[in-house]
């Protein structure tokens, strides 16, 4: 586990630091300098780097080919990058790898939260194992835009008038109801039920 100064310090203010230290413990790394590669469903065995150059020139070697992983928050290094040469050794600086991956982690967090319509403890084991496979609900989530902050009782409460507004009306009036047809089966019911709380 990390120091919480470093998390309180190098993390994105989005997310509580309760919930970034989780984050770190589920799907983190304790080395800064860790890499790990897969390729499909199998895990690449790669040295164990012993400086930021040794881990740069593993991550050069597979990123583009396999999915490649890198530092505390086993961040995809890839994401946004075009070329090998794009890639930034402070990937491997334990507080630069906190700041971007939390970040990237808040934004999965606030997709996810958004598809659920709130924050049950279930949306961070789904944003977790979105950060894991890279995909939620059969999106790529790294791609996706940012839904923006989540006013979760703000939606509620409109939800909730909206659903008042859309109700038919109540009507009071028997001859407001009447119809041309005279057939008795196809008439609309005639009982107010308004009273009936």
């Amino acid at each position: 586990m990390f120091d919480p100064a470093l998390i309180t310090k190098c993390a994105v203010p989005d997310l509580k630091p309760a919930i970034i230290e989780r984050f770190i413990a589920e799907a983190g790394s304790a080395n800064p300098l860790s890499v790990t590669v897969k390729s499909g469903d199998r895990l690449v065995l790669v040295p164990v780097a012993r400086t930021s150059a040794e881990a740069m020139a593993i991550v050069s070697k597979y990123v583009g080919h396999a999915v490649v992983r890198v530092g505390v928050t086993q961040y995809p290094a890839g994401i946004g990058v075009n070329k090998v040469s794009e890639l930034k050794v402070n990937l491997f600086d334990a507080c630069e790898n906190i700041r971007v991956g939390t970040g990237l982690f808040a934004r999965l967090y606030r997709i996810v939260t958004k598809w659920y319509g709130s924050e049950p403890p279930e949306a961070f084991d789904d944003a977790v194992y979105a950060w894991k496979t890279g995909h939620f609900e059969g999106k790529s989530v790294f791609v996706e835009p940012d839904p923006g902050t989540l006013e979760i009782e703000a939606d509620r409460v409109e939800s909730e008038a909206r659903a008042h507004d859309t109700r038919a009306p109540y009507v009071t009036n028997g001859a407001a109801m009447a119809t041309d047809n005279t057939d008795p089966s196809n008439a609309d019911p005639r009982v107010d039920l308004s009273r009936l709380n």
